[in-house]
């Protein structure tokens, strides 16, 4: 299949510009905005895997730096400014991928900050958010304070969550799942950590998790109106 790979510049009103990359494969389907977690940058080996293996199913990705990972800070951005990057991203991808279904979301942190922006204003055409490990609560302290805000998201939402996922209890996700009810999906990886890696003795490898991962998103992806 042939993938189309772009570079691009963000502009985040008040803030600055970030970096970008789109990745387009021929007769993309759709397009995820995919915001990268805490503590690694869009060009981190796991975003590059996750982005070519939806090009590989039909499905553009347009990721972003977050304004702190782009300069080299330490602590993540405070939510108004993480917020206002995701709305750009996705004004942009809007731009550049017309008459595609959006989906917006990411890893870890990018996906609680597109669920809070979208939790306070509808982000325009997304119709959807899938979250590749959602942290429901810091290590080793168990807690859903993070997902009080979900109950104001209106679009479906897709919970793609590893059963050893040290940040996300699963006997108290699976309720805040449950009690968003039929607009909120949770699919579980077996065996997989926050990064839906696998141990040796799963009898299955890192990149067939990956694959389940994404294969749930791209059907997911198809079912949205």
């Amino acid at each position: 299949m042939t993938v189309s790979t772009r570079e691009l510049k963000l502009d985040i009103e008040g803030t600055g510009t970030v970096s970008a990359i789109l990745m387009v494969p021929a007769d993309a389907r759709a397009c995820y905005i995919l915001a990268h977690g805490a503590g690694a940058g869009m060009r981190h080996a796991s975003m590059e895997k996750i982005a070519e293996g939806l090009a590989d199913r039909g499905i553009a990705t347009f990721r972003f730096n977050f304004p702190y990972m782009e300069t080299k800070q330490g602590r993540p951005d405070q939510p108004v400014v993480a917020h206002a990057t995701i709305r750009a991203a996705v004004e942009e991808a809007t731009r550049l991928c017309p008459g595609v279904k959006l989906v917006a979301g990411g890893k870890s942190f990018g996906g609680r900050m597109t669920s809070q922006a979208q939790s306070k204003a509808a982000l325009p055409g997304v119709k959807g958010l899938a979250f590749l490990g959602f942290p429901l609560h810091a290590d080793k302290k168990p807690s859903t304070e993070r997902a009080e805000h979900l109950h104001r998201v209106a679009v479906p939402m897709l919970f793609l969550q590893g059963t050893r996922d040290g940040l996300a209890d699963l006997g108290l996700l699976r309720p805040v799942v449950a009690a968003l009810g039929a607009k909120a999906t949770l699919h579980e990886i077996e065996g997989g950590d926050h990064s839906f890696a696998v141990l040796k003795k799963s009898g299955r490898t890192n990149d067939e998790a990956l694959a389940e991962v994404l294969d749930t998103l791209a059907a997911w992806i198809d079912e949205l109106s």
